[in-house]
C-alpha cells in the first residue's frame, strides 16, 4: 500500500491530501452511485447547517476541506458534502469490524478490518502528516477524504479505529467524520473522548479508543443524540452497529452482515484463550461463513464491501507498534513503530511518495 507524509498548513495538507486522490476521485468515486446520492443534497439546507458549524468550530479543518477541494481538482460543495455522505445519508458503504483485547505481557492490542467500496482497494493509501503546529498521525486514508475515520495512530500515541453506525435518526450538527479529524489532534485519552462527546453531532459513529501509557482501552458509541463510554476490561470486538446496552433501543439500519460479523467475533472472542496480535489477525481473516464472512472479499458482498485492509495495533507504555496486511494474511505490507517520544523508529514503509 503506498505511503505519502504530508507536511504543511491546514490548507497545505489538505491540497496534498486531495492531490495523491486525484485520480481515483475523478476515475471511480464520481461514477458510484454513492456520490450521485451524496451530491444530489450538496446545496441542501442540511448542508449548509453542517458548513455553518465546522466553520465556526473547526476553522482549521475548514481549511483543509479547502485544500482538499483544490487537490482533487473538484468543486468544493461537493467534496464537502462527500464528507458529509453519513450525515447526509442513512446508510453509506462503510462495513468495518475492531477488536481490542489485553495481551498476555501487559500490551493492548487493538485491530481493525477497514471495510469499504471495492473500487478503492488501490487507490486508498497510508498517509503520515506532520502540521506545522499541533499533533501529527498516522492514518489509513480514502481518496477525497478527511484522515481520521478510519484507523489511525496520532504522535502522541493514540490509537483510534473507527465503525460506520447506520443511525437513522441524524438531527443537526457537527458532521462526523469532521469530529473524528478533530480527535486526531488530541493529546491525551481524555481530550480526545471529550471531542469526539462533543455535541451537537449528526451522524453517529464507534470509536475504540487507547493510548501507549495509559491502562484503558475505550469503546465509545456517539450518535446524535447521546454518547455511550465504556472501559473494556479484558476483551471486546464491534461490527459496525450499536451495541452499548444505553443505545440498543436507536433507531439504526443492521445489516445482515454486521448482525453476522458481530455474532461470531462474540462467539470466537469468548472461545479464544489467551488472545495474542497473532490470533486477532485470523479472527478478522475468519471466512468461516461463506456468504457473511468478517474477512469481506466477494464481489457480490451485500453491503458491496470489501476488506481493504488490517491493521494490528500493539500498544505497551513506551511504544505504539503497528502490521498492516492486505490480500497477504501472514507477511504485513507496512508496518511501524511510534516512540511515546513522538518519533518514528523503523518506520521506513514499503512505498513512499
Amino acid at each position: 500500500m503506498k505511503f505519502i507524509r504530508l507536511s504543511g498548513s491546514p490548507w497545505e495538507i489538505g491540497e496534498q491530501l486531495g492531490a495523491a486522490g486525484r485520480e481515483a476521485w475523478h476515475a471511480i468515486i464520481v461514477h458510484t452511485p454513492l456520490w450521485q446520492a451524496v451530491v444530489a443534497q450538496q446545496d441542501g439546507a442540511k448542508l449548509i447547517a453542517l458548513a455553518q458549524r465546522v466553520q465556526h468550530h473547526f476553522p482549521d479543518i475548514w481549511q483543509e476541506l479547502q485544500g482538499l477541494a483544490s487537490g482533487l481538482a473538484a468543486p468544493f460543495n461537493e467534496v464537502f458534502a462527500w464528507n458529509c455522505r453519513g450525515d447526509l445519508l442513512p446508510s453509506t458503504s462503510d462495513g468495518c469490524t475492531s477488536l481490542a483485547s489485553r495481551g498476555t505481557d501487559g500490551t493492548l492490542l487493538l485491530a481493525h478490518n477497514e471495510d469499504g467500496l471495492p473500487e478503492l482497494y488501490a487507490s486508498s493509501f497510508l498517509v503520515d502528516v506532520t502540521p506545522l503546529s499541533g499533533v501529527g498521525f498516522m492514518s489509513f486514508a480514502y481518496p477525497g477524504s478527511l484522515c481520521g475515520h478510519t484507523f489511525s495512530v496520532n504522535h502522541r500515541g493514540i490509537v483510534n479505529i473507527v465503525n460506520n453506525i447506520r443511525a437513522q435518526d441524524r438531527p443537526d450538527g457537527l458532521p462526523r467524520q469532521v469530529l473524528a479529524r478533530a480527535a486526531l489532534s488530541a493529546k491525551n485519552l481524555e481530550s480526545a473522548i471529550a471531542l469526539l462527546s462533543e455535541e451537537p453531532r449528526c451522524g453517529a459513529f464507534h470509536h475504540t479508543l487507547a493510548q501507549a501509557g495509559d491502562p484503558r482501552i475505550i469503546s465509545l458509541e456517539a450518535t446524535g443524540q447521546q454518547t455511550s463510554i465504556l472501559e473494556i476490561s479484558d476483551r471486546f470486538g464491534h461490527a459496525n452497529h450499536l451495541i452499548h446496552t444505553p443505545l440498543t433501543d436507536s433507531a439504526q439500519k443492521i445489516t445482515v452482515s454486521s448482525a453476522a460479523r458481530q455474532i461470531r467475533i462474540d462467539q470466537q472472542l469468548s472461545a479464544l484463550q489467551p488472545l495474542c496480535a497473532g490470533r486477532l489477525l485470523a479472527l478478522l481473516s475468519d471466512q468461516h461463513d461463506e456468504q457473511l464472512p468478517i474477512y469481506r472479499q466477494s464481489a457480490d458482498d451485500p453491503d458491496q464491501e470489501n476488506t481493504l485492509a488490517t491493521v494490528i495495533f500493539t500498544l505497551s507504555p513506551e511504544n505504539v507498534s503497528w502490521e498492516v496486511y492486505r490480500m497477504d494474511r501472514v507477511q504485513p505490507e507496512n508496518k511501524g513503530i511510534l516512540s511515546t517520544g513522538n518519533r518514528y523508529e523503523n518506520a521506513v514503509p514499503d512505498q513512499v511518495t
